[in-house]
């Protein structure tokens, strides 16, 4: 048998070779075998075999019988990927400190992240108590506001996404169906509500933002203690966030009417 760490090892230094190889292709535009090898310090065969590799997955690309490489197309999604985010949390800075300051509560932009709702940006309203900082702060998706409203968009494409449990199974099993009919009136009515679901005493409601192509890919919130947000004032606030949501989804390219 083969020594573990060893092939960890190996496997460890192919991946750094391979971001190596797209970090001179993208400084120098294109490189032959040769050429990467030398840079590399590597066989000529492992450059080609590495570059094969990157290849296969549309990373890297051969121009034409030159025999040369330069980026590819596979880049492209994974890059708009990124540039999704930060244009997310770029163009909803000005909606989010208007909200807040207008609303007098925290806002937050949340993005869905391997099955938790991830808090990208974040606004605070002029409140002398204010929540608990969010930023960059990872949630469940099933009790809270801006969780739902992804998970809400995830389950439309792929039903299975519907959760049992949180990924690290900390609270335990979720009832699916009464979720699941939960999220369909999220769907439906373009927002949700979390009342002292994920925190005791606390309150939130949440608005999807969407794409240029409709898609959700973000929630926006407003959240507050319950004694300065109870249910009442969730429900009187509702249309400001979902309005806001409308705003942000607009700035990202999204018309829907």
């Amino acid at each position: 048998m083969g020594n573990p760490v060893r092939t960890r090892e190996s496997g460890v230094q192919s991946v750094d070779r391979a971001v190596t190889v797209l970090e001179l292709l993208a400084g120098r535009g294109e490189a032959g075998v040769s050429e990467l090898a030398i840079a590399l310090d590597v066989h000529k065969s492992t450059a080609f075999r590495l570059l094969g590799a990157l290849e296969e997955h549309g990373l890297v690309e051969q121009i034409g019988d030159r025999g040369k490489y330069r980026l590819g197309f596979g880049l492209i999604p994974l890059a708009g990927r990124v540039a999704e985010r930060l244009e997310v949390t770029t163009q909803g800075r000005a909606v989010c400190d208007e909200l807040a300051g207008r609303l007098g509560e925290t806002v937050n932009i949340a993005i869905p992240d391997r099955g938790w709702a991830v808090n990208v940006d974040q606004a605070r309203g002029p409140a002398m108590v204010t929540t608990y900082n969010w930023l960059g702060r990872i949630t469940p998706m099933h009790n809270t506001s801006s969780g739902k409203v992804l998970l809400a968009a995830a389950i439309l494409d792929d039903p299975s996404a519907l959760p049992d449990r949180t990924p690290d199974g900390e609270d335990g099993p979720i009832d699916r169906e009464a979720l699941a009919a939960e999220l369909a009136e999220v769907g439906s009515r373009g927002y949700a509500w979390s009342i002292e679901e994920f925190e005791t005493g606390l309150n939130a409601v949440a608005a999807p933002v969407r794409d240029h192509s409709g898609n959700v890919v973000a929630a926006l919130s407003v959240s507050g203690p319950a004694y300065r947000l109870p249910e009442d004032r969730v429900e009187e606030i509702t249309p400001d966030v979902v309005a806001a949501g409308r705003e942000l989804s607009r700035r990202m390219g999204f018309w829907d009417d």
